[in-house]
């Protein structure tokens, strides 16, 4: 077996739901190896390849559907600080995880209809019509949540698109 394919496979399996990107950035190898070997693994069974909400993630075969869409979206800043927030806050409205976050609310739309997606989130809406968040398996989310450490090219990719988010916001404001 490649030293290669060997690195690529305890790589994925130490940090699953890892991107080609950071998986090329972090084995500081070429794409076009990375790719290879990679196309290899999967080939093999190995690997199983996910490409959600613009990037490719890796994982380990024995990880089911749920925990590769929630692993995905956990790896970005913002859907993981939405899903901390409600863990240790509850229920919530958006408009109190947007404040609290300093996030944008188009921002936290964005992410939390992915996470209802991937059925990490589910909105509740009461008798007049008001939206709740909540996690629809606190524990089993709480787990993957663990696992999960953002890279700092992922923090500054996800704090570079609410930079945007924020620009955008205040020219509407002005207008």
């Amino acid at each position: 077996m490649s030293e290669v394919r060997d690195r690529i496979r305890h790589r994925v399996r130490a940090d699953p739901g890892i991107h080609f990107n950071e998986l090329v950035r972090e084995l500081d190898l070429a794409a076009g190896q990375t790719q290879y070997h990679v196309h290899r693994l999967q080939r093999s069974g190995e690997l199983v390849a996910e490409h959600l909400y613009g990037r490719t993630h890796y994982y380990p075969e024995e990880y089911g559907e749920w925990d590769r869409g929630a692993l995905a979206l956990l790896r970005r800043e913002t859907s993981r600080d939405v899903v901390a927030y409600l863990s240790e806050c509850g229920p919530s409205s958006p408009a109190a995880v947007a404040d609290d976050l300093g996030v944008a609310r188009s921002t936290i739309e964005w992410h939390v209809s992915h996470l209802e997606e991937q059925n990490l989130v589910e909105k509740r809406y009461d008798d007049r019509n008001r939206v709740t968040l909540h996690l629809v398996d606190p524990h089993r989310t709480g787990e993957l949540l663990a696992r999960v450490t953002p890279t700092v090219p992922d923090r500054l990719v996800d704090r570079f698109g609410r930079l945007v988010d924020r620009l955008l916001e205040d020219a509407e404001g002005g207008r």
